[in-house]
């Protein structure tokens, strides 16, 4: 029999590629993917995508307002998208796209999913190597997190065990477009960045934009994203 995982889907590269390696582990996956009014919804359509093509189980599109606290580029339109900052900058500091509390959002309402489908893991694309410097990316708040859901929930307090699977936590971008493109997994269809056009066009200069970008280059392969 399957294992049951909910997997956390925005759309873009990352979670597209960690659905990838839950599917090829021959899990039965449960995708979320919040629309919490983001500036760059346009990566609901990516989502829907990935989902269509791994072929999950459910695809559950989770509706919130961020924007009600904002405090983000992502999510107050006062706050802009920081645009070609140096590379070596980037991780080292945090920047405006930083959502407030937002793995911890996303993250309890999946084990909230999870519990209600009678799944033992949650599978997200975090990582600590080429990222933004986002503080709930760390290894040390998953694990913080795992023991949350060991104690806040009846199947834990019951015995049962939910397990957060984070894949990619040690990979840099270059190793994981090669390991998702090992899985087949098609990234002209995934969208990663935080000002998307409303034709889906990526802006090219923003932090995740520069990422993806230079790990395509590294990896040695062409960047399929449209850009404008």
């Amino acid at each position: 029999m399957s294992i049951k995982s909910v997997a956390l889907l925005s759309g873009g590269l990352d979670s597209s590629t960690v659905c990838a390696i839950a599917k090829s582990e021959g899990r039965e996956i449960y995708a979320l993917t919040l629309n919490y009014n983001q500036r760059h919804v346009w990566e609901l359509r990516a989502a829907r995508a990935v989902a269509e093509r791994i072929g999950v189980a459910e695809h559950v599109i989770f509706p919130m307002d961020l924007t009600l606290f904002g405090g983000s580029s992502l999510t107050d339109d006062k706050i802009a998208v920081e645009k070609d900052a140096p590379l070596e900058l980037i991780g080292a500091r945090i920047p405006s796209s930083y959502v407030p509390a937002r793995n911890t959002i996303f993250l309890s309402l999946a084990l909230g999913y999870a519990e209600a489908r009678g799944a033992s893991e949650i599978w997200l694309g975090v990582n600590s190597v080429d990222y933004s410097g986002y503080p709930d990316c760390r290894p040390e708040f998953i694990d913080a997190f795992a023991n949350v859901a060991r104690l806040g929930t009846k199947a834990g307090v019951e015995g049962g065990r939910f397990e957060i699977k984070t894949p990619l936590m040690r990979l840099d971008k270059a190793g994981i477009i090669k390991l998702g493109l090992s899985l087949g997994v098609d990234y002209s269809i995934t969208r990663t960045c935080y000002d998307l056009d409303d034709a889906g066009l990526s802006c090219g200069h923003c932090e995740a934009c520069l990422l993806r970008k230079r790990g395509f280059e590294q990896a040695g392969v062409p960047d399929p994203t449209p850009y404008r």
